[in-house]
């Protein structure tokens, strides 16, 4: 009531302002009065905006809808006996002439009649007790206004209202600011804020792949908070705005060709966001074909577009492909025939409704024709009404106009209800009257829930906010026609669906086309930015690195190898030597013929143990040397066996003391031959260490040596296993020591061998009788080459595992190969193949015999005698020609086969 008193001295104020913008209108009506006890105030875009006055002269179709939308509610609900019974509905239309300052002034007539209601109430009392009325143009108090259309009016006029208490519902503002209860409390809505609306758009876009766009959006707050949720929801959603353009109230066609200009620059920014009111949007179209740039944009709109037929009239071309966001309505049949039964001669309550008919039709009334013109006029035809094959098509905010005005009515009903109960007059009681309206907006309002006409459930939550509920539509060419329409592709309620099979960019266009800034980066790239967000240069990662996330390549590690999509690692598979390989099969047969070759020898030896031959041979020392060769026969299978800690420790001692005793064997073999003809030229004292014991005792001794080194190796190199990574997609599993340690373990083989090849040397002149020392000597002579060659490709080969091993078994097992075939070869054709010549029977070279025999310097002359069929043997020191203090000297032989004795086996082969 204290406002109402502050605000009754402007009063007269107000009528002077409203009088002056009366001559600015012209011939243009700017309100409509309908009568009722409860009146409704309308707010609607009847006309589009002026350049240079407040009211265009155009008509605009959508606000002629609403505003018959909100007369057709009132006309059902003053039909419906079980609303508001004896209370009839009136109200109190404004063009608001889709400008926000004009909506402003004529809304003060809405307070104005509210003012001077209450003053008459508040000072004058009826003698029946009934309602005082005023005689001027308001019919009464205003309890709520409907509208208006446009966010940036609807902000305007819900801060005056709000100072009155007067409650307003809009079906069609959408600005988020709105839902602001503590600048707009009385404000609510039959349709969601466009907060709900940006992030649609947003999920369009990313629907469609696109992930660079530039944005135009109206000034105002329809537009200017609807691209601001939008850009806030793009970049959290990584869409990057490539330019945003503003269009200003004010903007004429110039501005526009510099936006599409703007626009035009930014080449990869082909989707284009529409946040705008209709008359803009046609606008940015037409200026788009100017600049025949029709195909160069890809449009989305926001429901300012919707699917309005009028705004692509003529530009269709342009339009083609474009997505709309429309609040998802229905169409009210009722509506429809109430529409198609109006007529301008019968229709006097709707000032503008002439306009629209001529406007609609193109053609002029009679009774609008001038009384003198020289121009020829399309005179409207009586029978002409409003249908679809006219064109007519119901708006699509024409649901939530007549869901707005149920709404006022519902809970005016309501409160009708609880104020006037005992009120006799059965209509509109004094309470009623001078209920707060802002008691009225939060109790009856807020609280609504009901089904409209076409059974949509109506409600506001807290904020005053209507249900969020969006179609998704796209500007289709109609197959096999030159026409155009907008077609259902889908639809939005919490989360988008939409059915990209029905979704058409161009009729000429099979496929989505693109809007980024840079092209998204191939499998296994990661992307390097370069200045906006979304645009980038894509460089390769490593084979063997992942992407931790797409701007970062991460090693895998040694071991392991990402997978095909990259997003993370395995662990690689060990690569060892596999049996069924041919580096394998190739040493393991050539192993296995040693060893049975090696088995067959040593049981030849075996069951030939007492024969001359093999105790001639020396049977201890031949046992250990066919023991070695059979060891590092052996060996081949520990080198090719997955490595462990046992087979990595065996392989130490196995591959070291299986050379060691060959060839300590033979090193122990030579030095006797070259020991006892050193000795037989100087001296007729027998050499010591000379017998089988002695022999055995002086191998294992140099066997022992290499054991405690290969100890001391193991202690300084403890074994294991350890992962060797010749490529990085190669896992191979190896004993636990450098190729360098090994060949030094070696060298103690390679100092026998040498020393070994050095007596070999010494003895090869002795006489042939004694042929055998040439044989190690050759023995010797293959060992050295075949080692020469096999340490070079040994460590030349390090970086293939396979060929490494082959090559050191292969080695191995030749080494062992030349020992048994030049050692026992002739033995074993001796005792298979002639068995005749494995005797005792000495024979006696006269020649031989005599050429030793006169050399009496010679203390160990040799014999020519020999084993009969015994090439390789050695004589006994008693039966060289040796003189001895109990035997005659008699060239040192025994020729008496009886006082001969059997050949012990320190008469070994030499």
């Amino acid at each position: 009531m204290l406002l109402v008193l502050l605000f009754t001295p402007l009063i007269p104020f107000l009528f002077a302002q409203q009088e002056t913008t009366k001559p600015q209108l012209d011939k243009i009506q700017a309100t409509t009065i309908i009568p009722g006890d409860i009146v409704l105030g309308g707010l609607f875009p009847v006309h589009e905006r002026g350049e240079k006055t407040p009211c265009g002269n155009k008509i605009y179709n959508r606000g002629i809808q609403r505003m018959e939308a909100m007369m057709f509610a009132i006309d059902r609900i003053n039909a419906d006996p079980t609303i508001l019974p004896n209370i009839t509905l009136g109200a109190h239309i404004i063009d608001t002439c889709s400008r926000d300052t004009y909506a402003l002034n004529q809304s003060l007539q809405f307070v104005t009649a509210s003012a001077l209601n209450n003053m008459v109430t508040a000072n004058f009392e009826c003698f029946d007790n009934s309602i005082p009325h005023t005689k001027n143009n308001y019919s009464g108090p205003v309890f709520g206004v409907v509208g208006g259309s446009y966010s940036s009016v609807s902000l305007q006029v819900a801060n005056l209202l709000g100072l009155f208490r007067i409650p307003q519902i809009s079906p069609a503002s959408t600005a988020k600011a709105l839902s602001d209860k503590n600048r707009f409390k009385y404000f609510a809505r039959t349709v969601p804020p466009d907060t709900f609306q940006s992030s649609a758009l947003v999920d369009i876009v990313k629907s469609v792949n696109w992930s660079y766009v530039s944005t135009v959006y109206s000034e105002g707050s329809y537009g200017e908070y609807g691209i601001e949720v939008f850009h806030r929801e793009a970049q959290e959603r990584n869409v990057c705005i490539a330019t945003a353009e503003k269009v200003p109230s004010t903007a004429d066609e110039k501005e526009f060709d510099s936006i599409i200009m703007k626009l035009k620059k930014k080449v990869n920014a082909r989707g284009v966001i529409l946040f705008t009111r209709a008359e803009d949007a046609r606008r940015i179209l037409m200026a788009a074909k100017r600049a025949n740039a029709s195909r160069h944009f890809y449009w989305i709109a926001s429901d300012g577009w919707g699917k309005q037929q009028k705004l692509v009239e003529g530009i269709e071309e342009v339009a083609e492909g474009s997505i709309t966001v429309e609040l998802q309505s229905t169409n009210i049949p009722e509506f429809d025939t109430y529409m198609m039964t109006l007529i301008p001669e019968e229709n006097k309550r709707n000032p503008w409704f002439e306009q629209y008919w001529e406007d609609f039709f193109q053609c002029t009334l009679p009774k609008n024709l001038p009384l003198e013109t020289n121009y020829t006029f399309n005179i409207c035809n009586e029978d002409l009404r409003l249908a679809t094959e006219y064109g007519y098509e119901q708006e699509s905010k024409v649901q939530f106009v007549v869901d707005a005005v149920y709404a006022f009515a519902l809970a005016l009903d309501k409160l009708n209800k609880d104020m006037c109960i005992d009120y006799e007059h059965q209509g509109v009681c004094p309470e009623m009257t001078r209920f707060d309206g802002g008691e009225f907006y939060e109790s009856y309002i807020l609280n609504l829930n009901f089904n409209d006409l076409v059974g949509s459930p109506v409600k506001f939550d807290k904020s005053g906010d209507g249900l969020a509920r969006y179609d998704i539509l796209n500007y289709q060419r109609l197959p096999n026609s030159s026409g155009y329409h907008y077609k259902v592709v889908g639809k939005w309620f919490d989360f988008l669906e939409l059915n990209q099979e029905f979704l058409i960019f161009d009729h000429n266009l099979s496929t989505t086309p693109i809007s980024a800034c840079s092209l998204p980066c191939e499998l296994g790239m990661i992307k390097k930015q370069q200045g906006d967000t979304c645009c980038w240069i894509c460089d390769k990662c490593e084979d063997y690195e992942f992407l931790e996330d797409e701007f970062t390549c991460t090693d895998c590690g040694y071991g392991f190898w990402p997978y095909p999509d990259k997003t993370a690692c395995y662990e690689l598979e060990y690569f060892y030597m596999k049996w069924d390989s041919l580096f394998a099969i190739i040493p393991c047969v050539f192993s296995c013929l040693g060893i049975i070759c090696t088995l067959i020898v040593i049981g030849l030896f075996i069951k030939n143990n007492d024969t001359p031959l093999v105790r001639a041979s020396g049977r201890e020392l031949s046992y250990m040397l066919l023991f070695g060769i059979l060891l590092c026969y052996m060996n081949t299978f520990l080198l090719l066996a997955k490595p462990s800690l046992i087979i990595c420790t065996t392989q130490r001692f196995g591959v070291g003391i299986g050379f060691s005793i060959i060839y300590g064997a033979l090193l122990t073999k030579t030095n006797r031959i070259s020991r006892i003809f050193d000795s037989a030229s100087k001296s007729a004292k027998r050499p010591t260490f000379i017998s089988p014991r002695s022999q055995v005792f002086i191998t294992l001794l140099l066997i022992t040596i290499q054991v405690l080194i290969t100890v001391f190796w193991m202690v300084a190199e403890p074994p294991g296993t350890k992962f060797h990574y010749p490529t990085r997609q190669s896992v191979i599993p190896k004993c636990k020591m450098q190729d360098r340690s090994f060949i030094f373990s070696q060298l103690y083989n390679m100092l026998l061998i040498t020393t070994c090849t050095v007596y070999a040397i010494k003895t090869r002149k002795i006489p042939e009788n004694f042929n055998e020392s040439k044989f190690i000597g050759f023995t010797m002579y293959t060992t050295c080459i075949i080692w020469l060659a096999f340490v070079p490709i040994y460590f030349g080969t390090g970086n293939s595992y396979q060929t490494q091993i082959t090559t050191l078994c292969v080695a191995t097992s030749m080494n062992a190969t030349v020992a048994l075939v030049c050692l026992y070869s002739p033995k074993v054709y001796i005792i298979v193949f002639h068995p005749d010549k494995n005797v005792r029977k000495l024979t006696m070279n006269s020649a031989t015999y005599k050429k030793y025999n006169a050399q009496p310097s010679t203390s160990y002359a040799t014999s020519s005698m020999e084993l009969k069929g015994t090439p390789a043997e050695a004589i006994p020191l008693e039966k060289l020609g040796a003189a001895t203090p109990s035997r005659s000297s008699c060239a040192g032989v025994q020729t008496d086969p009886r006082e001969s004795r059997e050949p012990s086996d320190d008469m070994s082969l030499l």
